[in-house]
């Protein structure tokens, strides 16, 4: 949506002390552990644009919060298996050769967002070194939760969303569904169903400071059941809803280990 658009949508402008009184009103509490995803456009039209959203974000979590999302680079991994668009087989090669080294301060992450390109340029944020699917936070817990992040199975119970469900994080879907609801993914590394496998993904890291092409084991993982598994969470009466800005849109806060929990055993029944 473009910003003109944005405007004609929006009945006033949302600013940095609305959104935090949206999100107090939601349930967000100082204090909280915070996994938030984005939409800007779900906002209507905001004064101080994603800066202001993550000082609200802020604001309502307060100084003993900590502010977590993802930061992932998806144009950091094995070519072969790029899709959106796909390459030339006859530079995989030249890819896997040249492709800079995963940096946390340097690589740009892959379609995040603009709130989350303000969290990851914040002084004080710290990014875990997973070369694909990072995850950066800001506040007292931020140290234990991006280290360590192995690159086997980044996002199962050793990754930061495992340790983020350890601290009864919530989440935050801030005008965005469950497809965006990186946390399920925790709950596809736990549960079983008949198809689930791995897939060895590669990527360029940093080790002793050399650069070099590792290998390792990523779930192959599928977000097209997301949003109905969110439904039915939602069913639960667990997830709670309330306006976001004002443009119409939604948020939904939820506490982030039943959500897991719940999607741990939905997968093998609807997955199989």
């Amino acid at each position: 949506m473009s910003e003109r658009e944005v405007i004609a949508a929006t009945s006033g402008p949302a600013t940095r002390s609305s959104l935090a009184a949206d999100l107090r009103a939601l349930g967000v509490t100082p204090g909280d552990v915070l996994v938030v995803h984005t939409s800007m456009s779900a906002l209507g039209w905001v004064v101080g644009g994603a800066q202001a959203v993550l000082l609200a974000l802020l604001d309502a979590i307060g100084p003993d919060g900590t502010l977590t999302m993802p930061s992932h680079s998806a144009d950091r991994s094995e070519p072969s298996r790029w899709s959106n668009p796909p390459v030339p087989e006859a530079w995989w090669p030249v890819i896997r050769d040249e492709v800079p080294a995963f940096d946390p301060a340097l690589t740009p992450m892959s379609s995040m967002g603009g709130v989350a390109e303000v969290l990851l340029h914040h002084p004080g944020t710290m990014r875990s070194a997973h070369p694909t699917v990072s995850h950066m936070a800001l506040g007292p817990a931020a140290a234990h939760l991006v280290e360590p992040h192995p690159f086997d199975r980044g996002m199962g119970d050793e990754s930061p969303l495992g340790r983020l469900y350890e601290l009864d994080a919530k989440v935050l879907l801030l005008g965005v569904g469950h497809a965006n609801n990186t946390s399920l993914h925790l709950a596809e590394h736990r549960a079983e169903w008949p198809s689930k496998h791995w897939i060895r993904q590669g990527s360029a890291v940093l080790l002793d400071g050399r650069r070099c092409w590792v290998e390792y084991d990523e779930l192959d993982g599928d977000t097209d059941d997301f949003e109905p598994l969110g439904e039915a969470f939602a069913a639960t009466g667990l997830e709670q809803v309330g306006p976001v800005g004002h443009a119409g849109g939604r948020a939904r806060l939820m506490p982030m280990r039943a959500l897991v929990d719940f999607a741990t055993m939905w997968f093998p029944t609807h997955r199989a």
